[in-house]
């Protein structure tokens, strides 16, 4: 158990051969509001984050060193209507994976992102 934070925030870095693309689209239709930091490059002001580490053990894992983003959100029904009515394109229908409910949402630069709804209670 720890007693303050040391480390405050999360900082996640996505490299596209689409840049202008993928940052439209995190900007027009997920939503996020960013500073421009000069000549069109976005910082997104994404909402709280959490990590999960999962192992590579089992067969089908992706290899050590694999990091994926996922979108978190409150009503996935809700949410994927108003992702599609802004553009968004999921790459399959909503479905139970036993930690939540989940989608995938197919991105610039050839990006799958789940989307998902959690059934855990955050820490």
């Amino acid at each position: 158990m720890y007693t303050r934070r040391v480390v405050t925030g999360l900082h996640a870095m996505v490299y596209s051969d689409q840049p202008e693309a993928l940052r439209a689209f995190f900007r027009d239709v997920v939503g996020w509001p960013a500073a421009d930091v000069g000549d069109g490059w976005l910082i997104f002001d994404a909402p709280a984050a959490d990590l999960g580490v999962h192992p590579t053990d089992h067969e089908g894992s992706p290899p050590t060193g694999t990091a994926e983003l996922s979108l978190v959100c409150s009503d996935i029904h809700a949410t994927v209507a108003e992702l599609s009515a802004r553009g968004a394109v999921f790459a399959q229908a909503v479905e139970d994976h036993g930690y939540g409910w989940v989608t995938v949402i197919e991105a610039p630069g050839g990006y799958r992102i789940q989307l998902y709804q959690p059934r855990y209670d955050k820490a």
